[in-house]
């Protein structure tokens, strides 16, 4: 069955108090209109294109402009390979039908927006049929080298470009397909190795730890963070209890990491084939 897309968790309209937006009305009715408009859409059919706002382009333009001066330091050499094909540009936010039809064609992956956080279970099983459900909305241009919640900017920059490599697009997809008939605890132990590999993985390079997390690779502090050795690093063994997944705690205290993406995608088939090995029929 189709997911849907408007059955969220959060970080939908709807703004906790200590959001950079919550007092802002002008911007909450934008992230309404937006939200609405992804909760119509249905898969197999275009995006819709969205017109965004000059005051939404200068914060998209703020936010790229000032990752861009650190990828070349601190992210993979797979992301920094995959970036330039997504030819983004500060004078224009990308839209979603351009991106997903980048992906269908590089590795097969398609984008459908969401109106906020869908629960682990709807997200997850997407990703098992290459679904990746993105929000189109932008973080609050008072505040925009912080984002509490996913938005475009989060999206795009940090995981479409990870999406076009083979390797690391096997590894998402082998989260996914463990999601499927997972109960309840499986899906947040599944959860967590997203979390700490899609959101905040890094990987080893001659030794160097870099980034390859979404999380890491648009935020500007936790990239600096994370590249500057500021946080502990583990190899992921997926099989093992993993910390506990920290939102609003500040910087990652620690990140978990892979020996090579045809290892991780290796290590996350067999972790999915075991994991469903154990399902009941």
């Amino acid at each position: 069955n189709e997911i849907d897309n408007g059955a969220i968790l959060g970080f939908g309209a709807e703004l906790d108090t200590d959001h950079p937006g919550f007092h802002d009305q002008d911007y909450k009715r934008r992230r309404q209109s937006i939200s609405d408009s992804a909760r119509l859409h249905q898969m197999g059919t275009v995006i819709p294109h969205l017109e965004y706002q000059d005051q939404e382009v200068e914060c998209w333009a703020h936010v790229l402009n000032n990752l861009q001066e650190l990828f070349p330091k601190y992210a993979c050499r797979e992301y920094l390979s995959a970036f330039s094909l997504c030819g983004f540009s500060p004078y224009q936010v990308p839209q979603l039908e351009d991106m997903s039809s980048l992906l269908q064609r590089h590795t097969g992956w398609a984008i459908r927006p969401v109106a906020g956080l869908l629960h682990p279970r709807s997200f997850l099983n997407g990703l098992a049929f290459k679904i990746f459900h993105s929000t189109q909305y932008i973080r609050h241009h008072g505040s925009p080298m912080y984002t509490p919640e996913p938005d475009i900017c989060h999206e795009l920059i940090g995981h479409v470009p990870m999406l076009l490599n083979p390797d690391y697009s096997a590894l998402v997809h082998a989260i996914g397909i463990a999601s499927l008939g997972a109960d309840e605890k499986q899906i947040w132990h599944l959860t967590r190795v997203y979390w700490y590999t899609v959101e905040f993985g890094v990987v080893f390079e001659a030794d160097v730890p870099k980034a390859f997390g979404a999380g890491i690779l648009s935020s500007f502090g936790e990239l600096e963070h994370c590249g500057k050795s500021n946080a502990e690093i583990r190899m992921l063994d997926p099989y093992a209890k993993l910390p506990k997944m920290s939102y609003k705690d500040g910087y990652q205290t620690v990140y978990f990491a892979l020996k090579s993406f045809k290892a991780g995608s290796d290590l996350l088939k067999e972790f999915s084939n075991e994991m469903k090995s154990r399902m009941p029929p």
